[in-house]
């Protein structure tokens, strides 16, 4: 029997999406997938249907680097409700406490600093993280709390912005793995009023540029009115999602032998170590690799060409 056929066609690169509210990451995923006509997507890491603003999408080969950009830092803008608290931390959940508001800026602008820098935090029970093979929000839809350890995040930012009582807006630059709901529900309690999400958006993911940004109507409408070669011109490079990675152009022997996923070693001038870009002498984008202490190129993540380094003149780049 042969190879089954694909559906849809060989496109690759890095689609970036200014999500709307009230649809799932997945959803909107399939949708820019569809549009693009693409056999192959994935995001990097998914936003609540309430939250809006940058969604990577991952086409094609550009799949195997999703992980780099689930692992990278982001910012939002995020307003918080004081003296609600909700079972989801968010405004889509149900208040499960009232408090009084008698908050004034000074203690907002006090209480601010405990949450900055590397914190730990308990995960919400609504999160997608796996307990025994299921997301935390079954068990939480069905009223069952499991125990979460906490985990060590990163806030490198945490900004006022305003304050209208009993909203409270601020600005987030933190590291994988941060909850914003529970970041805000945790203030919440600080401050001894409680809190939720109302408003959430994102505003950045690694460096991306927000200007590059379509929504999903402007997209839709030059599907309608353009050929799909007017679509592929607004993603970004498969390696734009590893382009904090230091950059190392090989030799044509040291491409082909990567290319067949063999390991290298080279004569290692510049000191590079850990995980570098590589590049063919062509400087075709080839994949990531490691390099240890012994100046050896380990592969770990190749781009499919289709055939040897060098015939990569329909990848976008």
């Amino acid at each position: 029997m042969g190879r089954p056929r694909k559906k849809g066609r060989d496109v690759h690169g890095v689609f970036l999406l200014d999500k709307p509210q009230g649809v799932s990451s997945n959803e909107i995923m399939q949708k820019v997938k569809r549009l693009f006509q693409a056999n192959k997507a994935g995001h990097t890491g998914a936003l609540d249907p309430l939250a809006t603003g940058m969604l990577p999408i991952c086409l094609g080969e550009a799949t195997k680097f999703s992980q780099f950009l689930l692992d990278a830092d982001k910012r939002y803008r995020v307003t918080a409700k004081l003296g609600e608290r909700t079972d989801t931390s968010d405004a889509e959940g149900q208040v499960v406490q009232t408090r009084p508001v008698n908050i004034a800026l000074a203690d907002i602008l006090a209480t601010l600093p405990q949450f900055r820098g590397d914190i730990l935090q308990v995960p919400t029970m609504f999160s997608a993280l796996k307990h025994n093979g299921k997301p935390l929000y079954e068990y939480a839809r069905a009223g069952i709390t499991i125990e979460r350890e906490a985990r060590p995040i990163t806030i490198f930012e945490l900004t006022f912005i305003d304050y209208q009582a009993p909203f409270l807006t601020l600005d987030v630059h933190c590291s994988k793995g941060t909850y914003i709901r529970t970041l805000v529900d945790d203030l919440g309690e600080a401050l001894g009023c409680g809190a939720h999400v109302t408003v959430l958006r994102r505003l950045a993911v690694a460096d991306y540029p927000i200007e590059q940004m379509m929504t999903i109507e402007a997209l839709q409408n030059l599907s309608e009115n353009q050929p799909l070669a007017v679509l592929d011109r607004h993603l970004l490079a498969i390696d734009s999602a590893v382009a904090r990675l230091p950059k190392l152009l090989l030799t044509e022997a040291q491409g082909r032998a990567i290319s067949f996923g063999q390991r290298v070693k080279f004569d290692n001038q510049d000191g590079l170590f850990g995980q570098v870009r590589l590049f063919s002498a062509a400087d075709v984008f080839l994949g990531v690799a490691e390099i240890r202490q012994d100046n050896v190129i380990r592969p770990s993540r190749l781009v499919n060409y289709g055939q040897a380094v060098g015939s990569a003149d329909n990848i976008t780049q």
